[in-house]
């Protein structure tokens, strides 16, 4: 099973093209965000997805259910096999977003990776962190999502509530560090804790060789159940 997601966080859609084309076969599939869409639209999506592996439209979206229902609609239109959606909006936005987008499967941010303890106070949540990553993961997973979005570091708390749906992990890093992803782990670290996908940019697409990269994080976890 392939489990890395490259990230092609590029303002253009030719540079992402580029990265993405020699990394086909060494893929799970392709993250386009919230930069390249922004700068090329909805035929990112559609561009990419022709290469083959799938596309992780990493959209986050977060808004009042009907409005997520059609935004959900058109990026399923343009080839997307997952969205993101925050799982925060709560559950009758995710219901709504499961709905408008069909058979390809919705995924819930519960909390982002630039977040800490402190930064979830500053917005009135005093739960802690792990416990607001496993509320809503639970309330993602009653929602009817395909998967979950969480740091690597809270992976292994909601596999322990029996929460089973797959587990997409980003802020993935060869060795642990701390940058504008607050909440890092490696390869080894996600797999082990129960992650299904590896979501990973910069590791693969500023390293030298980005095939080499890519195979590096493969064999990293090969030997991982």
């Amino acid at each position: 099973m392939k489990r890395l997601i490259v990230a092609l966080d590029f303002q253009t859609l030719d540079e992402a093209v580029s990265m993405a084309r020699p990394l086909v076969d060494e893929v799970a599939g392709f993250k386009v965000g919230l930069e390249l869409f922004s700068g090329a639209g909805p035929q990112a999506i559609t561009r990419v997805a022709a290469l083959g592996p799938p596309v992780f439209a990493d959209m986050k979206l977060h808004d009042i259910p009907n409005t997520v229902a059609g935004a959900a609609r058109a990026i399923a239109s343009a080839g997307a096999r997952w969205v993101t959606v925050h799982a925060s909006g709560g559950r009758e936005m995710l219901e709504a977003a499961v709905s408008g987008m069909g058979d390809p499967g919705v995924l819930a941010v519960t909390v982002l990776t630039s977040m800490i303890d402190p930064d979830l106070e500053q917005v009135g949540i005093s739960s802690g962190l792990e416990t607001q990553v496993v509320a809503l993961a639970a309330l993602a997973e009653g929602a009817g999502v395909e998967g979950l979005v969480c740091a690597p570091g809270e992976v292994a708390a909601v596999r322990s509530k029996g929460i089973y749906i797959p587990v997409f992990t980003p802020a993935i890093r060869m060795t642990p560090t701390n940058d504008d992803q607050k909440r890092t782990g490696t390869p080894v670290e996600a797999v082990s804790a129960g992650a299904d996908y590896l979501v990973v940019g910069r590791p693969v697409t500023r390293a030298p060789d980005p095939v080499a990269a890519a195979r590096e994080i493969t064999e990293s976890i090969t030997q991982i159940g």
